[in-house]
């Protein structure tokens, strides 16, 4: 199976798995600060589809297929870095930002939300945990996944000379290594 397929399927578990954490924790922070159910992922989905739009009451299914089919989508992405060899904590850092930057492209380019900058900082420093631990969870499901099929192309490539190098070829493809374990014919 090619490292974009295995990707794929791996992706899909990995981010939806990354959803559920977060909410998870979102509820209970909710329990914790009083702070109601967020809205804006129906109204998201809303504008990008034929559905009425309930502001302040959105179906709590549409609200739901959002969050759940984007955290997933999303979750693709962390697994392209995971099987190219991007795995750790550092990965999903950089995916972090991958998710805030989906989030937010959504919610301003359909005039549901406002940029980041102008919300007050309280709801933005919950809106970041969140965030993170969506990455990291998605992230730690997207690298043990990757894992079972060894080594992504990145390491294989650190293994000969940590760091970039102009004077270090790419290692071999999978499909250039397969032929090379099977003899050129």
């Amino acid at each position: 199976m090619s490292m974009m397929k295995r990707a794929l399927w791996q992706g899909l578990a990995a981010g939806a798995a990354g959803t559920v954490a977060m909410t998870a924790g979102e509820k209970v922070e909710q329990r914790i600060t009083g702070r109601p159910n967020s809205h804006v992922p129906g109204r998201v989905l809303a504008r990008l589809l034929p559905v009425s739009e309930r502001p302040g009451r959105q179906r709590q299914a549409v609200n739901l297929a959002m969050h759940l089919s984007q955290g997933a989508l999303v979750g693709v992405v962390r697994s392209l870095m995971a099987n190219a060899g991007m795995r750790g904590a550092v990965a999903s850092a950089m995916f972090a930002v991958v998710r805030l930057s989906n989030d937010q492209i959504l919610e301003n380019a359909t005039g549901v939300g406002a940029p980041p900058a102008t919300w007050p900082r309280q709801e933005l420093v919950v809106d970041l945990l969140h965030k993170a631990v969506y990455a990291f969870a998605t992230g730690a499901v997207a690298d043990m996944l990757a894992a079972r099929n060894g080594p992504g192309p990145g390491q294989r490539h650190a293994a000969v000379l940590p760091g970039r190098h102009s004077d270090v070829g790419p290692v071999p493809s999978e499909t250039t290594a397969g032929r090379l374990n099977r003899g050129s014919r």
